[in-house]
């Protein structure tokens, strides 16, 4: 190997000596080092040549010594040298003869990620694999460091890969259960994580294979957090930290959030807890929580003028999406029909993504056959349009809770199709256009069971 390589690196830097005076590219350090470290680069890229094409390990520590001087002196080469540095690195550490060499190994291969920040940037990114570098090759007795990493590149502006959402999650249940801090941590990280991964989803709307990948990891994210998130353990977590600091504002802000995502909307706490917020903070945020304590409530008025208050003021996509939705739901709840839809329809436009306000818009039909019977078949045309609405909801919301919801009413509805004598008789067959009677007035198909 020795000798192949004394041979490339003489052809190489015989090649480079006519041209010495040229420009040459960025390595990061002076053009006299970058000069001077041209044989070196040379024998460093052979052993790389040949690791690929050998996939021997042996290669990789013959590079090993030249890898360094090279980061050390001219640390801008390449971004390959960072990739294929993590490979050498794995490699001398697996083989290190004693604890502390396999320590100093690994600090060496975490100094190499903050070169790399330090000289092309993308900290979140490398900060977070500095983490799982550190969570694999430490196990739990590296966890104060990795999670610190996770930690520190989640709360970072800039990209980060969504998988690293759910490591962070896995490495906060982690540094909870080994009693480094109380299950509250668990909660307030889920807000970070599942927010920012409903941000991601949101990035990624018109690209299927990309958000269903994000689904999978908003999924295993729930799966990690489901033992902490029953009402009654949220309930447990809170309660004395509200009652300590009834008027914290980023409490109430963390206790109205988290139960509302939940589901947890009928506790008692969630109710205090958004009194108090909207009392301290009058926001369109806090009266979107108003509303749906009020929902919960079924003081729908009251819920109608908060949200009304919550869709004018919010700003974001996502509790825009919620005050329509909620909105709809209050003015569902008190009986106007045409308004909830409005409402609905203005959720579905706010986020495409989301299944629920067709399914709420075709529960409404459905249960409207007695508004509809200028139809002439008792009213049972509303079950053409509602699941024409599930149908709907399926080609934009493809979850596997979604599909199978409307799945199941679809199945209901279909079987309230008219019979198709009864349709026969009112002057109706399969296939014709036909609008449905009512408030409902949506145009439809006609369909028929025998």
């Amino acid at each position: 190997m020795k000798t192949i390589k004394t041979l490339t690196i003489g052809i190489f830097l015989a090649a480079m000596g006519a041209s010495a005076t040229a420009q040459m590219p960025n390595w990061g350090c002076s053009q006299d080092v970058q000069q001077q470290m041209l044989g070196t680069v040379s024998m460093y890229q052979e052993d790389i040549n040949q690791f690929k094409a050998s996939k021997d390990p042996r290669y990789l520590e013959d590079a090993y010594p030249m890898w360094k001087e090279i980061v050390a002196k001219c640390p801008k080469q390449s971004k390959n040298l960072y990739i294929n540095g993590a490979n050498i690195m794995r490699v001398m550490i697996a083989k290190a003869a004693t604890a502390e060499e396999r320590q100093a190994l690994i600090e060496e291969l975490m100094n190499m990620y903050d070169t790399r920040i330090a000289n092309y940037g993308e900290a979140p990114k490398w900060t977070a694999k500095k983490a799982l570098e550190l969570e694999e090759l430490l196990q739990e007795a590296g966890i104060d460091r990795y999670y610190a990493l996770y930690d520190q590149a989640v709360r970072m502006e800039g990209d980060l890969d969504a998988s690293y959402l759910v490591k962070y999650m896995e490495a906060t249940i982690n540094y909870v259960r080994l009693g480094k801090a109380e299950p509250t941590l668990v909660v307030d990280n889920y807000d970070i994580a599942s927010e920012k991964l409903e941000d991601e989803l949101q990035k990624y709307v018109d690209d299927s294979v990309k958000s269903a990948t994000i689904r999978g990891y908003i999924a295993d994210v729930e799966v990690a957090f489901s033992p902490y998130a029953t009402c009654d353990q949220l309930v447990e977590i809170y309660s004395k930290k509200f009652e300590a600091d009834p008027e914290n504002v980023d409490l109430l802000k963390k206790i109205t959030n988290i139960m509302s995502k939940k589901g947890c909307t009928s506790q008692p706490l969630f109710f205090s807890a958004t009194e108090n917020l909207y009392r301290l903070e009058p926001t369109p945020s806090t009266a979107l929580n108003m509303g749906q304590m009020c929902l919960q409530k079924k003081e729908y008025s009251k819920a109608i003028e908060y949200l009304k208050d919550a869709v004018e003021g919010v700003t974001t996509q996502k509790d825009k999406y919620k005050a329509y939705l909620y909105l709809g739901h209050a003015y569902n709840g008190a009986r106007s029909y045409s308004a909830a839809r409005t409402a609905y329809n203005n959720a579905a436009e706010t986020d495409r993504t989301k299944g629920e306000p067709y399914r709420m818009i075709a529960s409404m039909y459905a249960s409207s056959a007695s508004s509809a019977t200028e139809d002439n078949i008792n009213g049972h045309s509303v079950y053409w349009a509602a699941v024409d609405k599930l149908v709907r909801s399926k080609s934009v919301d493809s979850s596997e809770e979604n599909v199978e919801a409307c799945n199941r009413l679809i199945s209901a509805y279909s079987s309230r199709f008219p019979k198709q004598g009864d349709a026969f008789m009112a002057g109706l067959e399969n296939g014709n256009r036909f609008t449905v009677p009512g408030w409902i007035g949506e145009s439809t198909v006609v369909r028929t069971i025998k």
